[in-house]
């Protein structure tokens, strides 16, 4: 291979270059019969037939603020996406309009804890996903990299999080 290619570069030094490696290179193929490979075996049990071991994943690293955020900040991504959706879905779907829904809610008479608590957590992927994406925003500026400061962001995001939704869940 080394030769056909060395033939079509131009260059000298590349020419050189390619030499010099081929020259250092040492390849050797073993031969394997087709017999001894196991075309009904899944890839657990090649694995365990090689004594290859199954690497820990997930399980060894202890959580990390930053990893909880990430994964937070996809969570209720995905969450309002759903809610996005959802809405879409049942207002094509709906016979009523919306107000027949909200008469049928205030039938419910719950108490005012309770519808706070039920827009709390309805707000609270928009809270999150809001203050998160501004943190990401800052974070795509330069600013806030730093490991000290990626931290610090990241309590003050949930912190500003926690308020944009009770200021969200009390209107």
């Amino acid at each position: 291979m080394y030769a056909l290619s060395s033939s079509l570069v131009r260059s000298p030094a590349l020419r050189q270059g390619l030499q010099k490696v081929a020259a250092s290179r040492q390849v050797s193929l073993k031969v394997v019969s087709v017999g001894s490979t196991n075309k009904d075996e899944s890839y657990f049990e090649k694995n365990e037939r090689l004594g290859r071991e199954m690497s820990p994943h997930l399980t060894i690293y202890k959580p990390q603020l930053t990893s909880m955020l990430s994964i937070m900040h996809r969570g209720t991504g995905l969450a309002l996406g759903m809610g996005v959706w959802g809405l879409g879905l049942g207002a094509l779907i709906a016979s009523q309009d919306i107000s027949h829904y909200v008469t049928m809610v205030e039938g419910l008479q719950l108490s005012g804890a309770t519808l706070t608590a039920i827009k709390f957590i309805i707000a609270y992927p928009v809270g999150y996903h809001s203050a998160n994406g501004i943190r990401h925003l800052l974070w795509d500026t330069g600013r806030f990299l730093k490991i000290k400061e990626v931290y610090s962001t990241g309590y003050a995001m949930v912190a500003a999080s926690f308020v944009l939704t009770a200021i969200l869940a009390l209107l």
